[in-house]
């Protein structure tokens, strides 16, 4: 759900990132995740931060 949030991904994108990463951190720390998934879901959140900061780039070249 977090990872959808796209309103909440470009207002804050560092801030959205963190929370991606903790998120992740917290479903593998409590064994509802394993490593592999670990990893897909910290590059799903860079990826997600990557999306932002080009989506961001891209508005702020429109304008």
């Amino acid at each position: 759900m977090l990872l959808q949030d796209r309103e909440a991904l470009l207002a804050k994108p560092g801030a959205h990132h963190k929370a991606l990463l903790s998120e992740a951190h917290d479903l593998h720390r409590a064994r509802v995740i394993d490593s592999v998934d670990l990893c897909d879901f910290l590059e799903l959140a860079d990826a997600a931060l990557a999306f932002a900061m080009e989506t961001l780039h891209d508005i702020k070249n429109e304008g």
